[in-house]
């Protein structure tokens, strides 16, 4: 199984870090991709990436919900790292928008967006894409970019079966399931039926969106065998079926050996 997306260097994680790796091992997780959140972030995300070197594996970007009105600083940032740490990091993430709390920096957030789409195009490295309550905003700078090679994953995906038809005209990107589709309330299950199973990869959101049965509780990445599970459920396969053809995916996306 690959975990790609979870934050185990943040605060959250700083007493039993080893453990918690441990156990992500002993489930079978084979990989786990860390994406930042903002300047404050890239210290732990690199400290965490070097101490689990081949295990762990970076993305350096500015989220949504960090961007206020010193987001050009923020951007350097972001940029410096690419400039100076360009084999460090295996994609740009995570990016995006994120109306759900106000709109007060809705335009700052598209320009934001888009550096960082430009760059992933410039470093040929993939996204990832958190998207809240911004859909159609993010589908609309999308647009400017549908005939590159731009590739990535939209992260946490809890859409419509509209908005999964529309990510899946981009060709290039996946999307990332976690343990809100093993939520009672879900609609998701529903959703996956028209998508492809080779258009999916599994996520955990760690600390994050834990899933049943220890939902309310820390998320960590070996608790994504109980996503896994429930998308096996919903596609009539089994996990390890599953787990084969989300991990392919996962790795070419990430470029790494199969």
């Amino acid at each position: 199984m690959i975990d790609t997306h979870s934050h185990l260097f943040l605060d959250e994680f700083r007493d039993d870090l080893p453990d918690v790796m441990a156990r992500a091992r002993e489930a079978g997780v084979s990989h786990i991709f860390m994406p930042n959140i903002d300047s404050t972030s890239v210290a732990p995300l690199l400290r965490v990436c070097h101490d689990y070197a081949g295990y762990c594996f970076p993305m350096i970007g500015l989220h949504p919900t960090s961007v206020r009105d010193n987001y050009e600083d923020e951007l350097r940032v972001v940029e410096r790292e690419l400039v100076t740490r360009r084999d460090t990091y295996v994609a740009i993430g995570e990016i995006g928008m994120d109306l759900y709390w106000d709109k007060t920096y809705l335009a700052e957030q598209q320009v934001v967006l888009k550096s960082q789409l430009d760059w992933a195009l410039a470093y040929d490295l993939p996204v990832v894409i958190h998207c809240r309550e911004a859909f159609p905003y993010i589908y609309k700078v999308l647009e400017t970019y549908r005939h590159t090679p731009l590739c990535g994953i939209f992260h946490s995906f809890t859409g419509t079966q509209d908005e999964a038809e529309r990510i899946l005209e981009f060709p290039h990107f996946l999307i990332g399931i976690n343990g809100v589709v093993t939520f009672k309330k879900s609609t998701l299950p529903e959703v996956l039926s028209h998508v492809p199973l080779e258009r999916l990869v599994l996520e955990t959101d760690s600390p994050y969106l834990t899933p049943v049965p220890y939902r309310g509780k820390r998320n960590e990445s070996s608790f994504i065998k109980y996503t896994l599970m429930k998308v096996a459920e919903v596609y009539g396969l089994t996990p390890e079926k599953v787990s084969e053809v989300t991990s392919e995916a996962a790795l070419k996306l990430f470029r790494m050996p199969q």
